[in-house]
């Protein structure tokens, strides 16, 4: 090699070795506080950062109405507080430099659905509960500062989940969840698979599971609607199988948001999802049906709450039924009021379902159960209102919940499932669900 390009290499080799260790670090503390502002853990990379820092969180949260509201990214005089809401927990993560945001808050929910999949749940409790493993995992999660194994399945080789009989062994033995051996998906350049993969009964399983967000006025109007929706996988093949899964109708698809796995030039070109999926479970995809399209609303309500000027009273009047389920049963159908304070108690009679009126939340419940669409679900009846209080100036909104089986309320189909690079046949399976998001109910 000639000695000006040996020279040339040379800088390059020690321009690029500084830039890597030298270049901002990306996360440096992750604080976990819960809704009525605890703050129950806290771990740092590099360097200590005081909690004085959540004061500035704290004083969002205090403006905020709901949690929800909080705004994800927080400047203070010296940091930047990126945060997400998950399962009435705050991830409140801290750096020093500007990042992309984005990438931070993505990284934020890998870690809230990694304790879901190791824990069952992810609550302030189960993460006191399994401290320790908590800490392994965010470790492991985050090197230096930056992402590096988010993929479960790579993490409980590295980590073991905890079990009761393992929490007696390693009592007895002393060995701790770590696992002994680097994880063969490490060293490939598909990090999200393990190699060496073998069953015995080969599947592949994919929920379709869509949430709808609508808001309808007093006459049964959409006033807005849209449906967030999402494709979760459990795929248990053996070996390295390459699946290309189709849609019947990919176009209404609109923001879509793919695992690493998926191959996003084929997506681009020919609306399709080629992959070299992990083993187990994850989510494949995410999508977002926009209001511009026709968002089928599924239910229908007919509603008459009215508080009279004279005499502490006030009457109510409801009826639930199906509207467009394309012959599907609604079911686990529950209704809910946040009553006017004014309101002390409510005498009503249900056709199906049980209600339940709490005066100290003011919160009416009613729980109908499936909807049959031969005889619809009424719930009549009349308040009481306390003595010498003003008539409420404004009627209470509706929330609705509802889950229908086998039905993807977009319209989206799976056409078809291909498997390549292995011989033998999966058996496969789709399932769609579609429950309601944020579906409200204007009086």
């Amino acid at each position: 090699m000639p000695a000006k390009s040996f020279l040339l290499l040379k800088i390059f080799i020690k321009t690029a070795v500084s830039s890597w260790l030298f270049s901002p670090i990306m996360i440096h503390s992750l604080f976990l506080i819960n809704n009525v502002g605890d703050l129950f853990l806290e771990k740092h990379w590099k360097s200590v950062i005081s909690r004085t820092v959540c004061d500035y969180f704290f004083e969002a949260r205090e403006k905020a109405v709901e949690p929800e509201n909080v705004p994800p990214v927080i400047h203070t005089p010296h940091h930047y507080l990126i945060n997400i809401y998950r399962e009435k927990i705050f991830f409140v993560s801290v750096t020093q430099t500007e990042v992309p945001p984005l990438f931070v808050i993505e990284f934020l929910h890998q870690v809230a659905e990694t304790f879901q999949d190791y824990f069952g749940e992810c609550s302030e409790t189960t993460i006191n509960d399994n401290v320790v493993i908590v800490y392994e995992l965010l470790e492991e999660m985050l090197d230096n500062g930056f992402p590096l194994t988010t993929e479960s399945n790579i993490l409980k080789e590295l980590i073991r989940p905890p079990t009761t009989l393992r929490s007696m062994v390693n009592t007895i033995t002393g060995i701790g969840n770590i696992g002994q051996t680097l994880p063969t998906g490490q060293l490939s350049s598909i990090p999200w698979r393990r190699a060496g993969v073998k069953y015995t009964n080969n599947e592949a399983y994919f929920d379709v599971v869509e949430e709808i967000d609508a808001i309808l006025d007093k006459s049964g109007s959409t006033v807005f609607a849209e449906i967030q929706g999402g494709i979760d996988a459990c795929v248990k093949l053996s070996g390295m199988p390459d699946l290309t899964l189709s849609f019947m109708n990919p176009r209404l698809l609109d923001d879509v948001s793919f695992h690493p796995c998926v191959r996003y030039k084929r997506w681009e070109s020919e609306r399709v999802l080629s992959f070299i999926p992990p083993d187990g479970n994850f989510q494949l995809m995410s999508y977002h049906v926009s209001a511009q399209n026709l968002v089928a609303i599924p239910v229908y309500v007919k509603q008459n709450i009215s508080f009279f000027e004279t005499g502490p009273s006030g009457r109510l009047d409801i009826t639930v039924g199906p509207k467009q389920t394309m012959g599907k049963t609604v079911e686990c159908v529950v209704v809910t009021i946040h009553m006017p304070k004014v309101v002390l108690s409510a005498n009503l009679n249900a056709t199906q379902g049980t209600y339940n009126y709490d005066p100290v939340t003011k919160v009416l419940m009613w729980d109908i159960g499936k909807l049959n669409p031969q005889k619809l679900p009424n719930l009549k009846g009349s308040l009481s209102l306390q003595s010498g209080a003003p008539k409420p100036e404004e009627n209470p909104n509706l929330n609705v919940d509802l889950k229908i089986q086998q039905l993807a309320i977009s319209g989206l189909k799976v056409n078809q499932l291909d498997m390549y690079g292995e011989k033998y046949k999966p058996f496969k399976g789709v399932k769609y669900v579609t429950k309601a998001g944020k579906f409200q109910v204007r009086m």
